[in-house]
């Protein structure tokens, strides 16, 4: 059965886990714009760099808390559901990667890449705040443990996957000519990866254990 709230002791573990988790969305989102910005606002990269490792880096440690907090209560105190465990222990991994992508666009516009000025901005910038609203949006569904919204953002992000793939082929053959093709191809690579751990942590409310982490694949093979 997909997973839920499940507390055996009536202790508070839980809840500083899901706390520490909803840091992390919170903490992936800010990191995540903070990376676009030089892409498509025309920021200086120097200017976002030092808060953007600071934030991932708060990311990092806190996926170490929840681990430590994992691994101390169910080794020594017990009281935590091993189902409880186990996803908790597979879906931070996937809520880390999403601030390691953001760096990965950041370092786009280190590398030079720039889109302001792209004649398809507005195209651009929506992309940009799908995806940003999508972070936040998947931290709260699965916070509420909602099957229906979770099945709704699945829903989004498989669509948004599709387009995200659609954008590179037609890089890759040519039927996109612009200048900066490279650099879209891996944005959109980049972006098709932080939406696809965004549905493996969703995943967790739709779907029993052991169909966790398939939802980064294509549709025909996750079963």
């Amino acid at each position: 059965m997909p997973f839920g709230y499940l507390r055996d002791d009536g202790s508070d573990r839980l809840d500083r886990i899901e706390a520490t988790l909803q840091r992390m969305f919170t903490d992936d989102r800010h990191a995540f714009d903070l990376a676009m910005s030089p892409l498509l606002d025309g920021t200086a990269p120097h200017s976002v760099g030092a808060e953007l490792r600071a934030t991932d880096h708060r990311v990092n440690e806190a996926e170490r808390e929840i681990r430590r907090e994992l691994v101390v209560h169910a080794s020594v105190h017990g009281g935590i559901d091993t189902t409880a465990i186990l996803v908790y222990m597979s879906i931070v991994k996937d809520v880390e990667r999403i601030g390691d992508y953001a760096k990965n666009v950041f370092d786009l516009a280190v590398d030079g890449a720039r889109m302001d000025g792209a004649e398809d901005i507005d195209d651009l910038n929506a992309v940009r705040f799908e995806v940003s609203l999508l972070i936040a949006d998947a931290g709260e569904v699965f916070g509420a443990r909602d099957p229906e919204r979770a099945r709704e953002v699945l829903q989004r992000s498989d669509q948004l996957l599709d387009d995200f793939d659609g954008r590179v082929s037609a890089l890759v053959r040519g039927d996109d000519q612009r200048a900066d093709a490279v650099a879209r191809a891996l944005l959109f690579r980049y972006l098709k990866r932080i939406v696809a751990h965004l549905m493996n942590v969703l995943s967790a409310v739709v779907v029993p254990l052991d169909r966790l982490d398939y939802f980064d694949e294509d549709p025909e093979d996750r079963s």
